[in-house]
């Protein structure tokens, strides 16, 4: 079906007709078939998300003092006409999945894309950015764009939006959008785990609480701006991607307990921890999203998902590499794609994002409304 989004308080003036015509217009243009039916009367203008490279877009793509962007082949191997676009996957990331299934966009673009177009304003955005964390060291250690700085950017994209289409229509886009992040995973393994220094300055609940007090300050944020729908993800499993399991699983490559059991921790704190946040808003919701089991179950039982590898990735080795160490002059491609679970020695494939995003619309689509 075709989402219809009504446009109200069209004012019969001249300028203000043309105005209001204009934008039906570049809306009618970024709408795309939605799989997904939504309650009557309601709507979902935009996604808007923050966070790390599980779903950056390639707002990293510029910034050459950071080695956690991917703007090259093979990432991308499998988008659209094979371009990289910056996603670290071989092909689509989760937001894109879940834009095109809401009807809203087919792939969901990074904020600092040079080609943006206007009208992809409109439905909305990723300001994520590989190597970020909710720790201000994790961002700092990888060159990425900090969260704080990707509020920068999105009151940026606020005053954008103002431009194209007035202040009421501004606030509700923001206030009906869905607003996502996703976020923690580089402060567990590459801060904590990383960094002896870290390490002696907490231990696994001390920093996890850390986390979780900086978490809850940036969905704070994003109520402050007016967002009335946060989805806040949780970690995914860490212990058992290829990289941990070859290095810290030894020779067997068992999935690592102690990042895995940090991980769980993170994500028990934060779920309580935004429940109690959530019961004190009254037309808000704050909802925490799992996203471990889902991908722990893919990990454990592959083959009932149609995957054949899931101990190292299709890129090279698939045990090392990742982001510049996976390009076309030292790796090679695996062929059949399909069969792995992992892209990388660190991000899941296209095929692996899709279920994952199923999965998803499983679980939430009644607790976004």
């Amino acid at each position: 079906m075709k989402r219809h989004i009504t446009i109200a308080h069209c004012i019969t003036s001249s300028s203000r007709l043309f105005l209001c015509v204009l934008f039906m217009v570049l809306l009618s243009e970024t709408t795309t078939n939605a799989l997904v039916k939504l309650p009557p009367n309601k709507t979902i203008p935009a996604i808007i998300v923050f966070g790390d490279s599980i779903v950056d877009a390639g707002n990293n793509d510029d910034i050459t003092t950071t080695l956690a962007r991917c703007n090259y082949p093979p990432y991308g191997i499998d988008f659209d006409g094979g371009i990289p676009t910056g996603r670290f996957s071989n092909g689509k990331v989760p937001t894109d999945f879940i834009a095109e299934e809401f009807g809203i966009k087919s792939n969901l673009p990074a904020y600092r894309d040079p080609n943006l177009k206007p009208k992809d304003l409109l439905t909305g955005v990723t300001f994520a950015s590989g190597g970020a964390g909710y720790v201000p060291f994790t961002t700092q250690l990888s060159g990425g764009i900090s969260l704080s700085q990707q509020l920068k950017l999105f009151e940026e994209y606020i005053e954008k939006l103002k431009e194209m289409v007035g202040e009421e229509r501004t606030k509700f886009i923001i206030e009906n959008s869905l607003f996502m992040v996703i976020c923690g995973s580089n402060d567990i393994i590459n801060t904590y785990f990383a960094l002896p220094s870290v390490q002696r300055q907490y231990d696994v609940a001390s920093f996890t609480t850390l986390m979780v007090d900086k978490a809850r300050s940036f969905a704070q944020k994003l109520l402050e701006y007016g967002a009335r729908r946060i989805q806040v993800f949780g970690v995914p499993p860490l212990g058992c991607v290829p990289s941990q399991r070859t290095v810290a699983g030894g020779p067997t490559r068992n999935c690592v307990s102690r990042f895995n059991d940090a991980t769980k921790l993170y994500n028990a704190k934060l779920s309580a921890n935004l429940d109690s946040l959530s019961i004190t808003l009254r037309d808000s919701a704050l909802i925490y999203i799992d996203i471990y089991d889902s991908l722990l179950d893919i990990i454990l039982n592959p083959q009932q998902y149609g995957f054949q590898v899931v101990d190292r990735g299709c890129c090279g080795t698939g045990l090392i590499e990742v982001a510049v160490l996976c390009n076309n002059f030292t790796a090679d491609v695996c062929p059949n794609r399909h069969d792995y679970v992992f892209w990388d020695s660190f991000h899941p494939t296209e095929k692996t994002y899709k279920i994952m995003s199923a999965k998803y619309f499983e679980r939430v689509l009644n607790e976004i409304f």
